[in-house]
């Protein structure tokens, strides 16, 4: 029970990895707001931990200030918040990748976490306490040929989450990052194209332990950074890659 009276909001919590942080989040006692675009996804995994489950677009300024709003009213606080969600490009070269999709990708994996910070830090702030965790990426440590705006975007993720976390750090609220590898999630297929076992083989054997990351395997990571047991630690942007960016 490391995270007993405490509450969390989960972007991106209808699938993969960001459904793996609410159960774990859950389990280990915290009031969980599942939030993703999918309403049926978001509710499903809510039924599932006990939990509230919210429809936002996060790059939507007015929907992530609703979320903010409807957590304060069900809890009176947000001890936690993982920027979980987030979006690929098709692998491209990175002339042909059209418009419409840089901004997209660059809206919910970059805008978000600014939106999020603007309404929900000052509640923070004004509690004097609080942990925000950013999922961000392998790919913003060392990028994958063909995905060149999908790795910019988790770049900026990670230099923002050690932006955040000097900034922060003297009213009491710390952020990390998580970097996974890719993972057995629905962006899986995006990032490589095609999902074959040829092309599942070539992303494997850029990952020394020889599997892709889990839900599990996220969510330990995130569990960690968002407890107490982490209070020293802030502006870290921890991999979870099986050593692939060594």
């Amino acid at each position: 029970m490391r995270l007993q009276g405490k509450t969390a909001i989960v972007t991106g919590g209808g699938s993969g990895f960001g459904a793996g942080i609410a159960h774990r989040f859950a389990a280990e006692g915290a009031q969980v707001m599942v939030v993703d675009r999918d309403a049926v996804s978001a509710a499903a995994v809510a039924g599932q931990i006990g939990g509230l489950s919210f429809e936002v677009d996060v790059s939507d300024g007015t929907a992530v200030q609703a979320m903010a709003d409807a957590a304060m009213a069900a809890w009176g606080r947000i001890d936690i918040l993982i920027n979980n969600a987030g979006v690929t490009h098709l692998p491209a070269p990175m002339e042909d990748v059209s418009e419409a999709d840089f901004d997209h990708v660059m809206a919910v994996n970059c805008k978000a976490v600014y939106l999020s910070a603007r309404i929900v830090v000052p509640l923070m702030k004004a509690a004097g306490q609080g942990a925000i965790v950013n999922i961000a990426s392998t790919a913003g440590v060392s990028p994958r040929p063909r995905l060149s705006w999908y790795n910019a975007s988790k770049g900026w993720m990670i230099t923002a989450t050690r932006a955040m976390a000097v900034e922060l750090a003297p009213f009491g609220v710390r952020v990390n990052a998580v970097n996974p590898v890719a993972g057995e999630t629905p962006l899986l297929k995006s990032f490589m194209g095609e999902d074959t076992p040829d092309m599942r083989a070539k992303f494997l054997s850029t990952i020394p332990i020889g599997r892709f990351s889990t839900p599990e395997d996220i969510a330990n990571a995130a569990l960690y950074l968002a407890s107490d047991e982490a209070s020293m630690v802030t502006g870290v942007a921890m991999e979870v890659d099986g050593g692939r960016c060594i």
